[in-house]
């Protein structure tokens, strides 16, 4: 009987331990965003709605929103981040379409002076704007006869965001006029359609969604920036001054997290349009669609390198008054070039140690977010089991996005300073920076590795699941290699903007740990504006340069990884 039942029995289910192992690094995956996002962002909430004696949760949300402060704020945020908006957009698709529809010449050049914002933290183009038109700018006079009462308010905000949101839109815009079918105006060349209905009819349809995404963008950035209202908004105070006025200034934190809340509705929604338009976009290339390849036209050409040589020539001369500003001896009496601006900001006032506890920064924030980006990307795509917890992860990894960085600052606060947190040691350290960092920036990162790794076919885990190989070779062998020129970018990505970024970490920096970006913050702030200056374009050149080193270390992975991309002779 015993031997019957003994042989009924099924074997026993060998236990596949490299899923296991993957499980476990998935949910790895997931505690760090709850740490690092989820956590953070719950106690901003809870801070909302945290009791007051004698009063309930909500007293001081609707206290502050009877406040005509609160109002006028709100409404100078989306005032400047309209206005912005309607400016930048135009002319970012009016460069794109040149660099898309043109045969100008330099369209490389061109391309890569856009990109200079993104090498200077945004603080940048506010001290170039008040070296150009502040009270001794160059061209003050200038800025007065045409009617503006002076650089510090409104006007010096929408300026300056306009040159620091510029190269984004322009990348989005740039992306969705490359997707066009020529068949389409080929028809339209047949049926006789003008120049204009044809732009009207073909072009602007088939770039709507990247017209959209790219405004939502605009709006996002510009009403989240909290450096350069801080250093040109004077008494024009908007959201994101407001934040650090209550949090740093009065230390009053629930009034702040209100704020903050306000702050991450706008962000929140835009980023909820743009998903449920790229949810209704359609594809514009097809399998037998055929690239559109721009033909000579001497007038047009010669329209679109005017245009794109005065924008770039405004560009140039917001980012090299900065240069220029920072060698001035003494601004606007002795203009001979010097090093005591340098010299002021990296010795005198000891900032040479914030220029290297930004490169600590950048470098662990650059290794750390690569590995822990596609770490998780590559468990999400390519791993079984868990199915309950992956639409989380995509989830998690898409909000980081929508969160501006006070916001997720200021929620580092309320959670890593809270005397019952385990994690309380980590308050005012280099870890939580990067941390906070990676977290701020995890959104781009992982769409970028995601995508690449969806490119890749899933027959190669199927194979080795079948020839029972365990994922982590496959992922070492096969994943990891074709992935590597994604990787540079991210990595590059992630120490670019670690570099520059102020408003993730504004709040949480000690004595000890203290970021250049910061730093010019704090010169601005206490009127030397040359050494703060200095330290911008310290930080641009360095990022430069590191830029440089990404793309020699990208051709140099090509040729020792990427072989196979090559076609066959």
């Amino acid at each position: 009987m015993v031997a019957a039942v003994w042989k009924a029995a099924p074997p026993k289910q060998l236990v596949n331990w490299p899923d296991r192992l993957a499980n476990v690094a998935l949910l790895g995956t997931v505690a760090l965003l709850c740490i690092g996002l989820v956590a953070p962002l719950l106690l901003i909430l809870g801070k909302v709605l945290d009791a007051p004696e004698g009063g309930t949760g909500l007293d001081a949300f609707a206290a502050y929103l009877a406040s005509p402060a609160l109002l006028q704020s709100l409404w100078h945020s989306v005032q400047v981040s309209v206005l912005v908006t309607l400016i930048v957009v135009p002319l970012a698709f009016a460069f794109a379409y040149a660099l898309t529809r043109s045969c100008m010449p330099a369209k490389p050049l061109f391309r890569a002076i856009t990109l200079l914002p993104l090498l200077a933290p945004s603080l940048l183009s506010a001290i170039s704007l008040i070296y150009w038109f502040g009270n001794q700018g160059i061209a003050k006079e200038l800025w007065l006869m045409l009617g503006f009462k002076g650089i510090y308010g409104a006007s010096g905000i929408v300026l300056a965001e306009c040159f620091a949101t510029f190269p984004h839109v322009l990348m989005i815009l740039v992306t969705a006029l490359s997707l066009a079918d020529a068949r389409l105006y080929e028809a339209a060349n047949a049926l006789g359609t003008s120049t204009l209905r044809k732009f009207f009819t073909i072009t602007l349809p088939g770039a709507k969604y990247g017209l959209i995404s790219a405004a939502l963008v605009c709006f996002t950035l510009v009403i989240t920036d909290f450096g350069i209202p801080k250093v040109v908004g004077g008494n024009f105070n908007v959201l994101a001054t407001d934040v650090f006025k209550l949090v740093i200034g009065q230390q009053d934190f629930q009034r702040g997290a209100v704020v903050a809340l306000l702050l991450l509705t706008p962000a929140a929604l835009t980023f909820g349009i743009d998903y449920l338009v790229q949810r209704k976009q359609t594809a514009m290339l097809t399998a037998r669609a055929v690239p559109l390849v721009p033909r000579r036209s001497p007038g047009f050409d010669a329209a679109m390198s005017i245009y794109c040589v005065l924008i770039v020539g405004l560009m140039l001369a917001m980012f090299f008054m900065a240069v220029f500003a920072s060698f001035a001896t003494l601004w606007p009496y002795n203009l001979k070039p010097s090093f005591v601006h340098y010299i002021s900001g990296l010795v005198d006032a000891e900032l040479g140690d914030a220029m290297l506890n930004s490169l600590e920064l950048s470098a662990c924030t650059a290794v750390i977010g690569t590995a822990v980006v596609f770490a998780g990307a590559y468990l999400l795509e390519k791993t079984r089991g868990l199915d309950w917890v992956r639409p989380i992860i995509r989830l998690m990894g898409m909000l980081p996005m929508a969160v501006p960085g006070l916001v997720l600052g200021l929620g580092y606060i309320f959670f890593f300073n809270a005397p019952v947190n385990p994690l309380n040691f980590l308050y005012h350290t280099m870890p939580l920076m990067v941390l906070c960092t990676i977290v701020h920036f995890y959104t781009t990162g992982h769409l970028t590795v995601v995508t690449a790794l969806k490119a890749i076919d899933a027959e190669f885990e199927a194979v080795s699941a079948s020839l029972k190989v365990p994922f982590y070779k496959t992922f070492w062998r096969v994943t990891l290699p074709i992935c590597l020129p994604t990787l540079i970018d991210v990595s590059r990505y992630f120490f670019i903007n670690a570099m520059t970024t102020i408003s993730a970490v504004v709040f949480l920096y000690s004595p000890d740990t203290k970021l250049a970006s910061v730093a010019i913050l704090n010169l601005d702030e206490a009127g030397d504006t040359g050494p703060a200056a200095a330290m911008a374009v310290l930080i641009a050149a360095t990022s430069a340069v590191v830029t440089l080193l990404y793309m020699l270390l990208g051709k140099w992975i090509d040729r020792r990884t990427q072989a196979w991309r090559a076609p066959a002779r």
